[in-house]
């Protein structure tokens, strides 16, 4: 199962990263999942410079950078999103990013990992309001990262032992959340194996 875990924010000195290694490391713990970092820094592209809505344009020729990110996207079962909480929303640069998906998430899971001063509850409400018009499925389970990423995760994605010795933790959250995230992946491609 290929699963994409996106680093929602390009901002210098960013911890977002930080949180989305942890995520592909827990990941790539199970057996039979190759779990990938896609970093939005990686993606140059302008604010969503299209005439029609990309699910709309049969004649569709995105810019070189778009096109970039489209492809990439295309080669996933299913996607993390891990985000910070700007002004209680996504990140611009995130926000830019899934205005240019027309189909690559369809009929394909997408789990939310965020992170601010209230876990990134309300860029959680935001993206669980986007993703649905792009036809795909958020999963239940949501980690809610509250406190300073930096403080509790390394550079490599690695937790402090106190951070995953916290009992009903964010260690937790994670583990479900990448069961859930799972059980979708596989459920979601084997119905669209039958076509």
């Amino acid at each position: 199962m290929k699963i994409q875990v996106i680093v929602g924010s390009t901002r210098p000195a960013r911890v977002t990263d930080r949180l989305a290694k942890w995520v592909v490391n827990e990941l790539n713990k199970t057996e039979g999942t190759e779990a990938e970092l896609v970093d939005l820094a990686d993606y140059s592209m302008p604010f969503l410079d299209e005439p029609i809505s990309p699910q709309y344009n049969p004649d569709r020729k995105p810019n070189p950078g778009a096109k970039k990110w489209l492809d990439k996207l295309d080669e996933a079962d299913g996607f993390v999103i891990v985000t910070p909480e700007y002004n209680r929303a996504v990140s611009g640069v995130l926000k830019n990013a899934i205005d240019y998906i027309d189909f690559q998430f369809a009929k394909k899971p997408v789990a939310i990992a965020a992170h601010g001063s209230s876990g990134g509850a309300q860029a959680v409400a935001n993206l669980r309001m986007m993703i649905p018009g792009l036809q795909a499925v958020t999963t239940p389970n949501v980690l809610f990262y509250v406190g300073r990423v930096g403080e509790g995760i390394n550079e490599n994605g690695e937790p402090s032992e106190e951070l995953v010795a916290r009992p009903y933790g964010p260690q937790n959250a994670l583990t479900a959340l990448v069961g859930n995230l799972l059980w979708y992946a596989e459920a979601l491609k084997a119905a669209r194996d039958k076509k």
